[in-house]
């Protein structure tokens, strides 16, 4: 079916979009409390890495979803960061538990 193919493919360019929106917010707004500067070409990389690195995880584990286990993973070498991702996945867990009762 065309139509469906075109309606997944926009709608895929506009998560593309809004994710690169949102981590672009993220990282300006540490930059800016660290006094750096992070370039659109940083931020493309980094989302790219970050990407690679996420279906790929999903992949090891026979899944085609990327789900908050491999988003921790994306943290292992980041003793601070891993801790913050598994802290905000707890969070998330609990607010969709809470949601689905």
């Amino acid at each position: 079916m065309p139509g469906l193919q075109e309606d997944d493919a926009t709608k895929e360019e506009k998560l593309k979009a809004a994710l690169w929106y949102s981590i672009g917010q993220m990282i300006d707004s540490a930059a800016l409390t660290q006094d750096l500067n992070a370039t659109p070409h940083f931020i493309g990389g980094l989302i790219e890495n970050a990407a690679q690195d996420l279906e790929a995880f999903a992949k090891h584990a026979d899944r085609k979803t990327i789900n908050t286990k491999d988003v921790v993973l994306l943290g292992r070498r980041n003793e601070g960061l891993k801790e913050l991702l598994q802290d905000h996945a707890k969070t998330v867990q609990k607010q969709n538990s809470a949601g689905s009762k």
